[in-house]
């Protein structure tokens, strides 16, 4: 027990008072030599039980004991003092009260009662320590709307000690009121493993509207023990629930705010009877993340409309802010795929291999470049999409109208890195580690084999990306550099890999080629969506073909994928969708 030296005022005891008396009762106290203290009282046993119950009530480490005021008037003096406690956690509590004393025979004792300790303790009463819960902050999306709040989780155990002789009828209820939530459970062998399970069996843990459902149904039934766990909630179960659960276990440790303390007065049954002194917990900072409520919830939408596995990634070019990571039920049961899933991105690669074209000089949009039904190049013939031909047009038409053989010819003429490193420009093949959301970019290995290289460069051979990886790409062009991906607001994204930056010439170069595939090419279907820029693609695998598209609109880059989806009509359609579900001019 810490020992602390008394602060006794700056007053001159008067001769024959009780000051020396109090000092010496207070010298003891702060020892936390109750001992010494109780023999200066009039009832020794008393006050010694009352003093050792105070430290343990309070936990404390030490006091400080201040002398302000003393009078007395022949044999009846008091003191008021001042009582600094030491808590536990660098806490204290400081307050005043008055000592009184007697004189008995010449000598000055402790006239004992509880107000020695505090002026509100009451006979037969004592302190205790209360630590309060800290309160716990929230989790908003970027326009602020909550999507995490505190709340509870509710634990579901079966006591088969508590549940008596009623331990098979309360397992027959148990299963019955369950069987919603786990098919499996059988009231036999609930009834079995309760008996020899040491304490309650654990059965389920269910979130509040299932426990609402259930709870009126199992509170009367004997054995059934139901604890609630405080747990962040989310106030939408569809909203981007893989991300905000995936954000939920980035952030916990930063919700909790300092918990609150009280000091309390508890009679001799150990009842709560008056608060003495209360500090509030102090909450935490709410946490704030990317993703946009208006955008994820129109993408999700647009997603939900194909069986087919389905996904949409919206990235802010000019902050890098992740504003939606939307996939539907299909995909959900793959995992990830949205930001992690691999896929051959088809012509939307196009963009990087012009890209890499106009910054080696080898076209401009408007050089005149082939783009025959089909080529031979080395032991590959390229053909065009249902063997289309326009003969010689500018490099700006070939991409419009999605020339596989006018882009595998560009790449032919490419250095075994030529795409591998144009890629990296575009965000694609570096790694970015963002808190709170697992991303793989993309893959683009270089090669000195001349069929690969030419299958590359319009987005098939071994050239694979993810949703995310093109939404990057995309945001690349829209930003004029490639945007550092974020999602939680103060943790910063780490990347590593080779990023050159995209030179401002090939920007200008691909903007208006992006807006011709809208206004007159392959996405004519998204013209009326405002100012959208963009390339399709239709990957083909062995039986059957992908459905991209990758572009942007103002602020806000996208790319969309339909796994074996066919016709990249289709992903055109689908954000087509989430764009006309968003309020006019959003982010435009």
């Amino acid at each position: 027990m810490a020992a602390l030296v008394v602060t006794l005022g700056a007053c001159t005891p008067r001769p024959n008072g009780p000051e020396p008396t109090a000092e010496e009762f207070f010298s003891a106290l702060a020892t936390g030599d109750t001992g010494a203290a109780s023999q200066l009282a009039d009832d020794p046993e008393e006050a010694r039980a009352a003093l050792n119950e105070a430290w343990a009530g309070l936990q404390a480490t030490g006091l400080d004991a201040q002398i302000l005021s003393s009078k007395y008037a022949e044999d009846t003096g008091s003191v008021t003092y001042r009582y600094t406690w030491h808590l536990p956690k660098n806490r204290t509590w400081t307050y005043d009260g008055q000592l009184n004393l007697v004189r008995d025979e010449g000598r000055w004792e402790v006239r004992w009662s509880a107000t020695g300790l505090h002026p509100r303790l009451g006979e037969n009463q004592t302190f205790a320590l209360r630590a309060d819960p800290p309160p716990r902050a929230s989790v908003h999306e970027r326009t602020g709307t909550n999507v995490l709040v505190p709340g509870y989780r509710y634990h579901f155990a079966l006591d088969a000690q508590a549940a008596g002789a009623e331990l098979m009828p309360t397992a027959r209820t148990v299963a019955g009121v369950l069987h919603r939530f786990d098919n499996t459970l059988d009231p036999q062998r609930l009834a079995e493993q309760a008996s020899s399970t040491k304490g309650p069996l654990s059965l389920i843990t269910l979130r509040q509207a299932d426990h609402d459902a259930v709870v009126a149904a199992l509170t009367p039934v004997p054995g059934v023990v139901i604890t609630p766990q405080p747990e962040m909630v989310p106030t939408d179960d569809t909203f981007a629930p893989a991300v905000v659960n995936e954000i939920k276990k980035t952030v916990a440790d930063d919700l909790d705010g300092d918990p609150g303390w009280r000091v309390v007065t508890v009679n001799q049954n150990g009842v709560d009877v008056d608060v003495l002194n209360e500090v509030p917990g102090q909450p935490a900072p709410s946490v704030s993340i990317s993703l946009d409520r208006a955008v994820q919830n129109a993408a999700q939408n647009a997603v939900d409309i194909t069986d087919k596995q389905a996904m949409i990634v919206v990235i802010k070019p000019s902050t890098g802010e992740i504003l939606a990571v939307a996939q539907n039920s299909a995909a959900d049961r793959e995992g990830p795929l949205a930001t992690m899933g691999l896929f051959p991105p088809g012509s939307t690669f196009k963009i990087v291999t012009a890209g890499a074209a106009i910054e080696r000089q080898m076209a401009t949009p408007n050089t005149l470049l082939g783009c025959p039904g089909s080529m031979d190049i080395g032991h590959r013939t390229v053909p065009n999409y249902g063997g289309f031909d326009l003969g010689t047009v500018p490099m700006s038409r070939a991409f419009a109208s999605s020339c596989n053989t006018t882009f595998a010819e560009l790449a032919s003429r490419m250095p075994p890195r030529g795409l591998t490193q144009a890629a990296s420009q575009y965000g694609i093949g570096p790694d970015y580690d963002i808190p709170g959301l697992s991303t793989v970019s993309g893959s683009v290995p270089p090669t000195v084999n001349l069929t690969e290289r030419t299958e590359d460069g319009f987005g098939q051979g071994k050239v694979l990306a993810s949703p995310f990886g093109m939404a990057l790409a995309a945001a690349t062009v829209a930003a004029g550099r490639t945007p550092v991906p974020r999602l939680i607001e103060g943790r910063d994204t780490r990347v590593t890999g080779e990023q050159q930056q995209i030179s401002q010439e090939v920007v200008e170069s691909l903007r208006p080629m992006m807006r011709l595939v809208v206004t007159n090419g392959t996405a004519e279907d998204l013209q009326g969506a405002g100012d959208v820029r963009g390339k399709t693609g239709e990957a083909e695998f062995a039986g059957g073909s992908h459905s991209w598209f990758t572009g942007y609109r103002g602020d806000m880059a996208f790319s969309a994928l339909i796994v074996g989806g066919g016709s990249s009509e289709y992903a055109v359609r689908m954000l087509k969708g989430m764009l006309d579900s968003l309020p006019p001019d959003y982010l435009a």
